[in-house]
């Protein structure tokens, strides 16, 4: 192999990492945080910051989500809609849920999508790419 071909060899080989760093910094297209989880007239209250990194708005996502208790059990399953995402800017979604006792609760697993309506996006938009995080001593898992 002479020295220019080496050298393409070596600048394409330099160019596809950087690439593929350039897509794993890019993150999730679609991140959910547990920001705070307080206790409530009727029960607990759950708050979430949503943020679409999409170039596309959401128009509705909602999440099929279990609630569970420090002891691991299941306390219950709900949907949590949290309406339209717009591109680009975060969106803060909160769920009051009744009977709950947010002393109780030990994680919440986002179990799937129910429903992802986005023009431009396909049905598993708001599944692909999820990122999930807490800034509670609740685990937000997925």
């Amino acid at each position: 192999m002479g020295i220019s071909h080496l050298g393409a060899a070596v600048a394409a080989g330099l160019l596809v990492s950087s690439l593929g760093a350039a897509a794993q910094e890019a993150g999730p297209h679609l991140s959910i945080e547990l920001n705070a989880v307080a206790p409530a007239e009727t029960g607990c209250l759950i708050s979430f910051l949503a943020r679409n990194g999409y170039e596309t708005g959401i128009d509705r996502a909602v999440f099929e989500t279990v609630l569970i208790d420090d002891k691991g059990q299941v306390e219950r399953l709900t949907l949590f809609d949290f309406g339209a995402l717009p591109a680009g800017r975060p969106r803060m979604r909160q769920f009051s849920v009744p009977g709950l006792d947010c002393g109780d609760l030990g994680q919440i697993l986002i179990n799937g999508t129910t429903a992802c309506e986005a023009e431009a996006l396909d049905e598993e938009a708001c599944a692909e790419g999820l990122g999930l995080s807490s800034r509670t001593d609740v685990e937000l898992i997925g």
